[in-house]
């Protein structure tokens, strides 16, 4: 199953309304996203970390989740360098790494890592479903709530069907290998696959309306904006004004 080992807690941003941790996650990544100057990605980068020092993090679960990320930022620093044109820094043998190609890697690393560290504090540290709610509540179309939790429910259903019909194959002498007989085997395994997924959806859909479902799902969890909650909305509105101003306007060079 999914891991959501940030989701309970006990730390302030727990204790933050959902809905304002959604509002202001997506803000500030798009505020991340869009700058470039360095002094604002080095910023970002490090209120990225004081939301995570106020959120508790488990310090080996984060480190878990951005070392895989920086595994793919990695492949960037191989590729990027040698293959943006522009400005010489030095030469590797027959490779030429260029000024333009680092500085490109550079940004990539500190908005990734931005990014990923304020949607740990902010978004994972509440559970895929509390996600559901507060996102229904900022009137996000029901329909793209419903598939998000209903995929989420059932991504675990269909792995485990995939390995039952996988493991039926090995049972009947099965070895994959680079051949046609390996790719048309995987192909049936996927389109039985997708019969079974299909049909458990309608026998899950047929249950649903027994048991009363009117295209809703229920929270017994009411959402409401308490003092810490405008508080904390105040404190983030300033940050990401901050960010703005120093990506946007000279003021702070």
């Amino acid at each position: 199953m999914i891991q959501e080992p940030f989701a309970y807690g006990s730390s302030l941003i727990h204790r933050i309304d959902p809905r304002t941790r959604v509002i202001f996650a997506t803000a500030y990544a798009f505020v991340v996203a869009l700058s470039s100057r360095f002094p604002a990605l080095l910023m970002a980068l490090f209120i990225s970390f004081i939301l995570t020092g106020l959120a508790c993090l488990d310090m080996r679960e984060m480190a878990k989740r951005t070392l895989l990320v920086n595994g793919l930022i990695l492949f960037f620093w191989l590729v990027l360098p040698i293959t943006f044109r522009g400005e010489a820094l030095f030469q590797l043998g027959p490779l030429v790494v260029t000024r333009p190609g680092v500085l490109l890697s550079a940004r990539i690393t500190l908005k990734s890592n931005a990014i990923l560290l304020a949607f740990m504090s902010l978004v994972a540290t509440m559970s895929i479903a509390t996600m559901g709610q507060a996102l229904h509540r900022l009137k996000v179309p029901a329909k793209m709530v419903h598939l998000l939790l209903l995929t989420y429910r059932y991504v675990f259903v269909i792995e485990q069907e995939f390995q039952r019909l996988a493991r039926a194959a090995r049972i009947r002498g099965f070895q994959p290998g680079t051949n046609i007989h390996t790719y048309r085997t995987y192909a049936y395994l996927l389109g039985m696959l997708f019969v079974r997924a299909s049909a458990r959806a309608d026998r899950v859909h047929q249950a649903m309306l027994c048991r009363g479902f009117r295209g809703r799902f229920y929270c017994l969890k009411e959402f409401s904006m308490s003092r810490i909650d405008w508080i904390w909305s105040g404190f983030m509105t300033a940050l990401i004004s901050f960010l703005a101003i120093m990506e946007w306007t000279k003021i702070i060079y």
